[in-house]
């Protein structure tokens, strides 16, 4: 057997092979995986840092992006999500600390904070009154509608000419900046602590509404160092209000919408269609005079003598359709009609007994008058 080897200079062409074939599907597969494991790995911090003025919540009422610029300017910003971690970032005359879900901070970590504080700057994120009360014993007015605010002072960092631009604001009954509704959106306490009402200003989605960034970085970017402190009501001393959510353990969370989508499979699985009915025997043999007489038990027991009537004649129009070849559905007026004009009766009279729209009996007297004027139609039209 003789095999011709390939002339010099042409190559053999393979055969396609699997990865010629499928590059396409495999490409845009790939492509996909790649994108979602980017969108997944972006979100991560979002899912893990959901509190609103979170540093690391890149949402959009976190705060990740004033952070970020804070930390670019060449301020040393310090993250503590517990009042351990407070403790040892240590405060000094240098450093600001910024207190974020003040909703969560209790009449003890007032107290330690006050303490730790002392020789910083204090800046308190939308304060609720108790904490207030707590503090410097003051009260809190809301504005709905805020809208632009001009500072109209020179302290704090900030000049006259700044404008605050949010939504919707909390104004404070102490001296400071941007005056509204008899307060000031940005106050400071007799106890020197500075409350901000206008927090919506430091979020991700408003910080670059009007003056908001420049406001933002001027309070809280004069000193070199800044504490961000999340409040948490983990720090809560013993006997103080703790919220269920802190008694929970993480994994419970989406453990319970697993068990909802598994209800709701279930409950789509159990009450599918259902299909055609089917039959069987009976384990016993019922004659069917002992069922007519255990239904008309039923009837007279319950004093339905309607619904009786109205079995009466129905039964009475299916045999006499039967006799006279009409068919066992035949319509009722046709039934009338013929039935009339076997046994010589006007329609009227025959309807009156026969049809199911005639008045039912008053009484049981009259029913079993009616079933007998049923049996005897019945008996005087003779089949053809």
């Amino acid at each position: 057997m003789t095999v011709e080897a390939p002339a010099a200079g042409v190559a053999a062409q393979p055969p396609a092979g699997l990865w010629r074939r499928y590059r396409v599907p495999v490409i845009v597969v790939g492509a996909l995986v790649i994108a979602i494991a980017v969108a997944a790995w972006a979100g991560q911090d979002s899912q893990q840092y959901p509190d609103p003025l979170d540093p690391r919540n890149p949402g959009e009422n976190g705060a990740q992006a004033l952070a970020e610029v804070l930390d670019r300017d060449g301020v040393d910003v310090t993250i503590a999500r517990s009042a351990a971690e407070l403790e040892r970032a240590g405060v000094d005359d240098r450093t600001t600390v910024l207190v974020t879900d003040t909703a969560n901070l209790a009449p003890s970590t007032i107290r330690g904070l006050e303490e730790q504080a002392a020789p910083g700057l204090l800046v308190l994120a939308d304060p609720p009154a108790y904490v207030l009360r707590e503090l410097d014993r003051l009260d809190t007015r809301i504005d709905g509608d805020v809208h632009s605010v001009t500072a109209d002072c020179s302290t704090l960092g900030l000049t006259e000419d700044l404008q605050l631009t949010v939504d919707s604001a909390t104004s404070y009954d102490a001296d400071g900046c941007f005056p509204s509704s008899g307060g000031h959106l940005v106050a400071t306490g007799p106890s020197g602590a500075v409350y901000v009402g206008a927090t919506d200003a430091f979020t991700n989605d408003q910080i670059l509404r009007g003056d908001n960034a420049a406001v933002a970085l001027r309070l809280l970017g004069q000193r070199d160092r800044l504490v961000w402190y999340v409040a948490s009501l983990d720090d809560t001393a013993p006997g103080e209000s703790v919220g269920l959510s802190t008694l929970l353990p993480r994994w419970l969370k989406p453990a319970l919408w697993m068990v909802l989508l598994a209800l709701v499979g279930l409950l789509l699985w159990r009450v599918r269609r259902l299909g055609p009915l089917s039959t069987e025997p009976l384990p016993v043999v019922v004659r069917a005079v002992e069922t007519a007489q255990s239904r008309g038990r039923m009837y007279r027991k319950g004093g339905d003598r309607a619904h009786a009537a109205d079995a009466l004649r129905v039964a009475a129009q299916r045999r006499l359709a039967e006799r006279l070849a009409l068919g066992r559905h035949a319509p009722e007026a046709a039934v009338v009609a013929a039935v009339a004009d076997r046994l010589g009766r006007t329609q009227g009279e025959v309807a009156l007994v026969l049809a199911r729209s005639a008045p039912p009996p008053a009484t049981d007297h009259d029913l079993v008058r009616l079933g007998q004027e049923l049996s005897t139609m019945t008996r005087e039209v003779r089949p053809e």
